[in-house]
């Protein structure tokens, strides 16, 4: 059964339990309510009645019947001190049934029982109260009854139209509901099926409205990713290409006898040096690889980051020195970061050898506590990163003219993420590129 058909079907059963029980309570308050309002009326009649009989000092006066005729009504007149009825507008048979079978006694008003007939009573003393009369005015529960029918289907007819109505706004409500959910299964097809140039944004409200834009941004982390594996790939596949080539023309030169013993001895060099490069690639292709996958390979412990700055400053200085490259330091003291401190020193020592090999002059470092955030600055005063290239600089095999394997950034942003960091890159106000990693808390 579709999710329409459920949501329907489901508040029509509601609905209906709750016309139910409603109507059921109604049934059964409405008659008291006539029984007392027909006490109530009772009385009230039975008061006129009194003072009439009191005024004229006889029962069987005419006006007394006149009155009794035109409301209706039916009349015992009981003597309680002898426990007789001398006077009765009911039949005779009736007035014996009914003082046989209840308490005419019991001054509280009650509903009398003869047979199959049940009578709504109203008892008035007829002063002076010494005198024992008293006026019973009785009104047959089958009126009521028949009043309390016509009531009920009534509102059986007003209750069927309300549920008529109110299926109908359930069955637009549900259909508006969804609508939405029925073209976004649409969409999480095609991205099943990695169709996303199709993917059509659809309009909705509320939590729908939620799901429904990060199902859109899901589809585009999937449709970036896919294009960065493929990229990937393609770039993987040149890094290694190039450097197994150059082997393999070497020592197949070699094998051939083309070159003589000093070409022999540059190409030996030459393919030592290649294997090297293209065992530094696969080295950084498989870490980065446990970078992203798998979290185990990071230890987290607390971290003192002016400590692990001086580690950074120490296995850089040789280059610097060589370079004559002056290395600027602004560390505030005791800023402690939870992460793995050796994976974090990779990820520096990346940044740093990158900004000293674009340098022209000057690296800054700086590590400073901005509310609860801790940023680190790394500058320098080289060429800069080209505006195109600031998107995908932190991509695998992604690399500036002076590059090396393009993997180091991709690295570096890697463990940075794992540590709950961020990693940005923007211009530097030295003139070249301006590294800026924040860790929050």
């Amino acid at each position: 059964m579709k999710l329409q058909s459920q949501l329907n079907a489901a508040f029509t059963a509601l609905l209906l339990v709750i016309l139910a029980v409603t109507g059921y309570i109604i049934y059964s308050l409405i008659l008291d309510m006539l029984i007392e309002d027909e006490q109530r009326q009772l009385k009230q009649n039975g008061e006129i009645l009194a003072e009439l009989i009191n005024e004229s000092g006889a029962i069987s006066n005419a006006g007394l019947s006149n009155f009794l005729n035109e409301q209706n009504l039916q009349l015992i007149m009981y003597n309680e001190n002898n426990n007789v009825i001398p006077y009765s507008t009911i039949p005779s048979k009736i007035v014996k049934g009914l003082f046989e079978n209840n308490d005419f006694s019991a001054r509280d008003e009650a509903l009398w029982e003869y047979k199959n007939a049940r009578y709504v009573t109203s008892r008035i003393i007829i002063t002076p109260e010494s005198n024992g009369d008293q006026l019973i005015l009785l009104t047959p529960l089958d009126d009521l009854q028949e009043v309390q029918q016509q009531f009920i289907f009534r509102l059986l007819i007003v209750f069927l139209i309300g549920a008529a109505a109110a299926i109908l706004l359930s069955y637009f409500l549900t259909n508006k509901l969804v609508t939405p959910l029925s073209q976004l299964k649409r969409q999480l097809k095609k991205v099943e099926n990695r169709q996303f140039d199709d993917i059509n944004r659809i309009k909705a409200t509320g939590e729908i409205k939620e799901v429904e834009q990060s199902v859109y941004e899901m589809a585009n982390e999937l449709k970036q990713y896919i294009r960065s594996q493929q990229t990937f790939f393609q770039n993987a596949s040149h890094e290694l290409k190039t450097p197994l080539m150059t082997i393999q023309g070497y020592a197949e030169g070699i094998r051939d006898g083309i070159f003589d013993e000093n070409d022999q001895d540059k190409g030996l060099e030459v393919m030592v040096t290649e294997v090297k490069r293209l065992k530094k690639i696969i080295n950084e292709m498989i870490l980065l690889a446990k970078l992203d996958s798998d979290t185990e390979v990071y230890n987290k412990d607390k971290v003192l980051v002016d400590d692990l700055i001086e580690q950074v400053v120490d296995r850089a200085l040789p280059i610097v020195n060589d370079k004559k490259i002056h290395l600027k330091q602004e560390i505030e003291a005791n800023i402690v970061l939870y992460a793995d401190e050796e994976k974090l020193l990779r990820a520096l020592l990346n940044l740093v050898f990158n900004a000293i090999r674009h340098a022209n002059s000057t690296v800054s470092i700086q590590v400073k506590k901005q509310e609860s955030n801790t940023h680190i600055l790394i500058e320098d005063d080289g060429e800069g990163v080209a505006e195109e290239l600031m998107p995908h600089i932190f991509h695998r095999f992604v690399k500036g003219k002076t590059g090396e394997t393009g993997l180091g950034l991709a690295i570096a942003r890697a463990i940075i993420e794992q540590s709950n960091g961020k990693i940005a890159v923007h211009k530097s106000e030295l003139g070249g590129a301006k590294f800026e990693i924040i860790f929050k808390g």
